[in-house]
């Protein structure tokens, strides 16, 4: 039930970008796509570029981007990381922590699945530069 309203909140968010233009975008889920694996972990995504995040999915706009997670699973105090990672335009991440036991606090940071947006498009060159060429003007 949870999921499908993601998914529905997702679909809308997209269906508004094609209607208001050329913004592209993609988004961060901070939980499993494959349940199978076991030594992998739910994560928090608690902030993108400094900026804290609230929104679930995270959404980003695309290109290098400094990531602050912090795993849900470990003892003690909670324990958070910083990760670059090269976000693809209209490009859904499912990002996990791998660990070596469920006891373990420190973590790494994988994508465990990424797919295309559906109904996303992409900026091209020259839409970019366009835009580019419009805001200094203004």
């Amino acid at each position: 039930m949870k999921f499908a309203l993601v998914a529905s909140l997702a679909a809308a968010a997209a269906m508004l970008s094609c209607a208001t233009g050329s913004y592209s975008y993609s988004q961060l889920y901070g939980y499993r796509y494959f349940r199978t694996p076991t030594q992998t972990f739910p994560l928090i995504i608690l902030n993108v570029d400094g900026k804290a995040t609230i929104d679930r999915p995270v959404l980003v706009e695309p290109g290098p981007r400094l990531l602050r997670v912090q795993s849900t699973q470990g003892p003690g105090p909670a324990f958070s990381k910083e990760v670059q990672m090269d976000i693809e335009p209209c490009t859904r991440y499912w990002l996990v922590a791998v660990k070596d036991t469920r006891l373990t606090k420190d973590f790494n940071v994988v994508v465990d699945y990424k797919e295309q947006i559906g109904g996303c498009t992409p900026p091209t060159e020259a839409s970019r530069q366009a835009s580019a060429g419009k805001s200094a003007h203004q």
